[in-house]
């Protein structure tokens, strides 16, 4: 009967295991998370994405009819300057002129061609001053304004970051699936070795402060108007290990996606409570984990009998 002895330890000493994890993880469960409210430098961003263009992208038209080309002085890919002759006419009409510095990318037209008054003849654009223009929630925008510093980033260029600049905000909005939407147009600063169509997220910094004091924004709770905290207190005595709090009101004012200011209510260094995570799935894998390793062993969890491996039959019983 050594082998029923053995069997009852090792299967009392594997339920003594999986108590103790449960145990464990129930303890687990009810740890106290805290954050520390901490002074420091807060903004409040409303990003988007956008392609890069040309701030300048013109056509450049006839300004007469029936005017025939004496001679076509740029090709695609020139660069003009301001005031550059680009057409000439056989009559010694005025010629055409570049209205902006810029890069040449369509010729319309060959010498002996008639042209009236409007016709496209050259198409230039300023390939080194470029904008992005972004899409901004109607929830959104009204903190947007122009003047505010952008921060951009290309997928091109993921090392690199960029400024920026608001140059224009869409007093029109676009709708599509119950969403509105306001064009921002931002300048970018220093395009360095930024080529049209590529792809930039941005982020306008719409309010910052440099000395608030925050804390995570799943410390804070409302009740109604009311805004309140659970500030830690110091333990009663050295023998409670049960972690104390009170309920405190507080005053909020700059809220960003991770942190919240608090005006009143709160000092630098007090620790506030955080919601519990729940581990009940973590829990429950360790329990499924010893479940198998129970499973696992030959003769569904009994041991071999003699160091004999019969597993299943009479339990490895001498016949």
């Amino acid at each position: 009967m050594d082998w029923l002895i053995v069997s009852v330890l090792v299967i009392g000493g594997f339920g003594f295991q999986w108590y103790s994890s449960t145990k464990n993880s129930k303890e687990d469960i009810h740890q106290t998370r805290t954050a520390t409210a901490q002074k420091g430098k807060l903004e409040v961003k409303v990003s988007g994405s956008g392609t890069v263009e040309a701030v300048t992208s013109k056509d450049i038209k006839a300004v007469e009819d029936n005017d025939e080309i004496d001679e076509v002085l740029v090709s695609v890919g020139d660069n003009v300057s301001k005031g550059d002759e680009l057409i000439t006419f056989t009559d010694g009409s005025d010629p055409i002129t570049a209205s902006v510095a810029g890069t040449i990318t369509d010729v319309s037209v060959d010498e002996g061609d008639r042209v009236q008054n409007g016709t496209v003849l050259v198409h230039l654009k300023n390939y080194s001053n470029l904008q992005t223009v972004i899409q901004v929630d109607e929830l959104d925008v009204m903190k947007v304004k122009k003047g505010q510093q952008v921060s951009l980033q290309a997928s091109a260029f993921p090392d690199d970051t960029f400024s920026g600049k608001v140059t224009k905000v869409a007093k029109e909005g676009n709708s599509e699936n119950g969403t509105t939407t306001f064009d921002v147009t931002i300048s970018i600063q220093k395009p360095k070795e930024l080529k049209v169509g590529m792809t930039m997220e941005a982020s306008i910094v719409t309010e910052s402060k440099a000395d608030a004091l925050y804390v995570p924004s799943d410390a804070i709770y409302s009740n109604g108007d009311k805004k309140y905290v659970h500030l830690i207190s110091d333990k009663n005595s050295e023998n409670d290990t049960n972690t104390n709090f009170e309920e405190v009101a507080v005053q909020v004012g700059l809220v960003t996606d991770e942190y919240v200011e608090i005006t009143d209510g709160v000092s630098e260094g007090n620790m506030v409570e955080l919601p519990q995570l729940s581990t009940e799935s973590t829990s429950t894998n360790k329990q499924e984990n010893m479940m198998k390793d129970m499973n696992g062993m030959p003769g569904g969890g009994m041991p071999p009998s003699n160091g004999q491996g019969r597993a299943g039959g009479r339990g490895g019983m001498n016949e």
